[in-house]
């Protein structure tokens, strides 16, 4: 058995992710040959986005070594990638069913349930990942937000703040769902654009600059201009990052436009506007002809919209 127990040590300390090590059984040692050949070629196919293939791998696999939580899992993770989310979650509750602690098979679940809008129920999963770790509290808070359970979100960062482990990015976060609560609070009564910017070179308020914004689409040098001082003021807004790279797109500097979607993704808390930051990623990426990476981009867009 020496050959198997070398697979195994190999396989732990590969690129492959620490969830796909099938456990030992007791196999011949030709069954052993072959499940290693099978399983190798399922990770390699996927790897290379090869999905159904892998799955026809894994079926092999399943067949020699029936009922792996492995197996399933990997089942799951291909599943998902074809998009057929009703396979992927039946083969994750299996795996999970055999290995309920397993953080990894859990974060997967999340991810279907993420994919089919299920936040209540990835929230659920979520807490069950954090009795197992408490430093994924993090991303939590991404799922409150996603669920637009915005008090539970900032309850949850004061509760991390207290603990002195709110990152900058949470920290940034926290001041924008601020800025979002006084923009849907307050109102602007004027409404002339100068008038808009003498009051925002006053009261610098973040209202103000969404209404210049707003009401200056097609005024390329007041959104460059504003969504850059924006940015200084409000680096938690996303939408800010948004508007200038849209303007460094039109006017062609896609790489400029591609720091900026960069330096503001993180700060996204709704899908919609997660599409929105895909698409000029895709925009750029074309206009420097790096089709892979538009190619990459727009395919997220695809998924979200799935």
């Amino acid at each position: 058995m020496m050959l198997f127990s070398l697979f195994f040590f190999f396989i732990s300390s590969s690129n492959f992710a620490q969830d796909s090590i099938p456990e030992k059984e007791d196999l011949t040692e030709a069954a052993e040959l072959k499940f290693q050949e099978f399983f190798f070629n399922a990770l390699s196919q996927k790897a290379i986005g090869n999905y159904s293939k892998a799955i026809e791998l894994l079926e092999n696999c399943n067949q020699i070594l029936p009922n792996n939580k492995t197996v399933y899992f990997e089942f799951s993770k291909n599943y998902l990638e074809l998009n057929n989310t009703q396979l992927a979650k039946e083969y994750i509750d299996r795996a999970i069913a055999k290995d309920e602690a397993n953080i990894w098979m859990l974060k997967h679940l999340i991810a279907i349930y993420v994919k089919h809008r299920n936040y209540n129920a990835a929230i659920d999963t979520q807490k069950k990942v954090i009795a197992l770790n408490p430093k994924e509290k993090p991303y939590l808070i991404r799922l409150y937000l996603y669920n637009r359970d915005y008090k539970e979100a900032v309850d949850l960062m004061n509760v991390l703040e207290k603990e002195n482990a709110l990152s900058s990015n949470l920290k940034m976060l926290k001041k924008s769902l601020e800025a979002r609560k006084d923009l849907s609070q307050n109102t602007v009564k004027v409404t002339d654009i100068n008038s808009l910017m003498a009051d925002f070179e006053k009261n610098k308020t973040y209202k103000v600059l969404d209404d210049i914004l707003k009401k200056s689409s097609n005024n390329i040098n007041i959104l460059l201009k504003y969504s850059s001082l924006g940015i200084e003021l409000y680096p938690a807004q996303a939408y800010l990052y948004l508007v200038k790279a849209k303007v460094l797109n039109n006017q062609k500097k896609y790489k400029e436009a591609i720091n900026v979607l960069q330096n503001g993704i993180d700060f996204v808390l709704e899908i919609s506007m997660e599409i929105d930051f895909f698409k000029e990623f895709a925009k750029a990426y074309n206009g420097l002809g790096n089709i892979k990476e538009e190619k990459k981009y727009n395919a997220k867009i695809q998924k979200l919209k799935s």
